[in-house]
């Protein structure tokens, strides 16, 4: 079976360019403005997006992401009313994949089953669920993969050649690369470095692989872009919000561009790898 996200990245390879995948918290600052986003977001260059569900404890986040989460907490939003974003998203844009990205604990509040197929049908692509080792995949990832959703796997850097093979057995859709060792938004990522670990997962795997963590500028995601299949930004986006929002933390006229502005400058990023690589 064929997802989104299996279509766009061999679309992808066919333009022999890298994937521009965005992240943004879904209720961030408000539910309304966020659907705003996340529909911007497309055309300004994102080729694939994950949403992140708001959750209290997000333990592998930084603060920027933490306070996004925070934010869309106080402005009422749920799993349900996420996945209500999705469905809205849908109406308008039936090509761009679009991830959940967040961590167990909700979903299993709202019931296994009926997570996968709300986020089924209104039209979720695949899941990064961090928190889930690859030892408890019965729990979710097995469930996900036969409801027709990707499991996507964190790989990091510690992440060593006899682990390797554990993380990618149920993986689909891509491999997200974790650049550095820690929190998101915390450092930059090394071109170099990547260039290296994204080479040694290659070894294991034939799925796409995605760098996230560490990527604000455009030069930074066109040097990933030239390493490996896809740049994965959140903080840099998450931060260009925040930094439009009023004294209280509320939407202004310019949120959705701030966002949007930012995300096509990086587009431009990682188009512009083609051009180098070939």
């Amino acid at each position: 079976m064929t997802t989104r996200i299996d279509t766009r990245f061999a679309e992808l390879k066919k333009q022999g360019r890298s994937a521009f995948v965005t992240y943004v918290m879904a209720g961030d600052p408000d539910p309304a403005t966020s659907l705003e986003i996340v529909k911007a977001l497309p055309k300004a260059g994102s080729d694939v997006i994950e949403l992140g569900i708001p959750f209290t404890d997000p333990m592998a986040d930084g603060p920027s992401i933490q306070a996004a989460g925070l934010r869309a907490l106080k402005a009422g939003m749920t799993l349900k009313k996420t996945l209500d974003v999705v469905r809205d998203f849908r109406k308008d844009d039936n090509a761009t994949p679009l991830v959940l990205m967040g961590y167990y604990n909700p979903i299993y509040i709202y019931g296994v089953d009926k997570f996968l197929a709300d986020a089924k049908s209104s039209g979720v692509d695949g899941l990064i669920v961090v928190d889930l080792p690859p030892e408890e995949d019965d729990e979710l990832c097995i469930p996900a993969l036969k409801a027709g959703l990707n499991f996507i796997r964190l790989a990091t850097p510690t992440t060593d050649d006899k682990r390797l093979p554990a993380v990618l057995t149920n993986t689909s859709g891509f491999v997200y690369y974790v650049s550095i060792a820690g929190i998101t938004g915390a450092a930059a990522a090394d071109a170099n470095v990547v260039g290296e670990a994204v080479a040694r997962i290659k070894r294991h795997t034939g799925l796409p692989i995605c760098v996230g963590f560490g990527i604000r500028t455009p030069e930074a995601a066109r040097a990933i872009a030239e390493k490996a299949d896809g740049s994965v930004v959140g903080t840099a986006l998450v931060d260009a919000l925040k930094n439009s929002l009023d004294a209280e933390g509320r939407a202004t006229a310019k949120t959705v561009n701030a966002v949007a502005e930012l995300t096509a400058a990086l587009a431009q990023g990682v188009r512009a790898a083609k051009q180098a690589a070939g």
